[in-house]
């Protein structure tokens, strides 16, 4: 499904969500220490097909809920007044046992709304088929339901849905990270020609293209790299959720105000 967005090319876009759209796992080689993504990617193609300059907000923060997201970015991007949002959130969520994917996407129509009331075309995206994952894959059937949910919101407000669950591309594990949450550079530079593509605009390339293929891990190898998932990921996330703790605590969106980006 393909919904036409009503404004294209765009003046103004914010990016909202959590660490995937902070764009962990991607580090920016302009700036030391901080992430690029595939929301900055994404505005770069923007502001490349647009006649005009575009200006550009992420106010993405690693560990953010969707509650936390609704809360304390959508009043700040609806004061922006942005021509184009990118709404991805719920994923932090959908990880904890419990979770309720209904009440999810009743909360997530309700800011799709408003932005929608404001004049802004909406961008959302559908979680990633967990089933290769160990642990993470008792999570796909609320995934599932989510991204059903998001298919019926996107219709009935006229928004775009960029179908990351549907992306054969994105089940080769060399696009992800270790933590097997975030994507790396190339996962994020075809994520974005994908919105890109999404949103209507150019996106030529190799980005549907699967990686070379490569010979099967050596079973000492695999069992030493699930090890280190264990180790390295689900005991830190388990405790941090023991203590109530996030991995965004304490941090600020990376470019919480628009600002004009260089067309190339």
């Amino acid at each position: 499904m393909h919904v036409s967005p009503s404004r294209s090319p765009w003046h103004r876009y914010v990016a909202l969500g959590d660490s995937f759209t902070e764009g962990l796992s991607d580090p920016d080689p302009d700036r030391a220490g901080e992430f690029r993504g595939w929301a900055d990617r994404l505005a770069g193609h923007l502001a490349a097909a647009a006649g005009h300059d575009v200006e550009y907000a992420n106010l993405a923060v690693r560990g953010r809920l969707l509650g936390q997201v609704l809360e304390e970015q959508v009043p700040v991007a609806l004061d922006a007044r942005p021509d184009l949002v990118s709404l991805v959130a719920g994923g932090n969520d959908l990880l904890r046992p419990g979770a309720d994917p209904d009440r999810l996407a009743a909360a997530l129509e309700d800011a799709v709304a408003r932005f929608r009331a404001a004049g802004a075309d909406v961008l959302l995206a559908t979680g990633v088929d967990p089933r290769e994952t160990p642990i993470i894959r008792r999570t796909r059937g609320r995934v599932a339901v989510f991204n059903a949910s998001l298919w019926s919101i996107a219709a009935r407000h006229g928004a775009v849905v960029l179908d990351l669950w549907g992306s054969p591309w994105l089940y080769d594990w060399r696009l992800w990270d270790g933590d097997r949450i975030h994507l790396t550079a190339e996962g994020h530079r075809r994520t974005a020609l994908a919105a890109a593509a999404a949103l209507g605009l150019p996106a030529e390339g190799d980005w549907r293209e699967p990686l070379v293929p490569q010979p099967p891990r050596a079973l000492r190898a695999a069992v030493a790299e699930e090890i280190a998932w264990l180790r390295g990921f689900v005991v830190p996330w388990v405790a941090r959720r023991v203590r109530g703790r996030s991995s965004g605590d304490g941090r600020a969106a990376k470019r919480p105000v628009p600002l004009a980006l260089p067309r190339v």
